[in-house]
């Protein structure tokens, strides 16, 4: 395709929001923490090397007796507050650091002796939780 030679009507995503095939008998609940496996499916958040954080999973969904990819999982980016580990605490000093999966609702400092996949970037931290950017 060439260079433009009039007005382009191009279409725009806001980035903030994607739908993926879930995984294989997988169940996601509104407000978990997402993370995409290697084939590109999603599944909850857990501990796992192979998985990378995507963001906030927006309505249930019920893949446990399913094919990957018989349902899809609307995961929404941003920053959400999820709870911080008890045994591998983050603290105010991991703001901008990587934090790690350990389930569906919390995240920990470390990979855990590389057990843990990366669920995103700690942006705060409050008593009561750690708020994770999803990019």
């Amino acid at each position: 395709m060439g260079a433009l030679t009039r007005d382009r009507a191009t279409v725009e995503r806001s980035g903030n929001t994607i739908t993926l095939p879930a995984a294989a008998g997988k169940k996601f609940f509104a407000g978990a923490l997402a993370a995409r496996d290697a084939s590109g499916n999603a599944t909850p958040g857990a501990t796992a090397t192979n998985l990378r954080g995507v963001g906030r999973v927006e309505a249930y969904v019920d893949n446990s007796n399913g094919v990957a990819g018989s349902e899809g999982v609307d995961i929404r980016k941003g920053i959400f507050k999820y709870a911080n580990s008890a045994d591998d605490t983050i603290t105010a000093a991991d703001i901008d650091n990587d934090c790690y999966m350990v389930d569906d609702q919390t995240v920990a400092k470390t990979s855990g002796t590389n057990t843990r996949s990366v669920a995103g970037t700690v942006f705060d931290v409050e008593a009561d939780g750690v708020w994770v950017r999803f990019n």
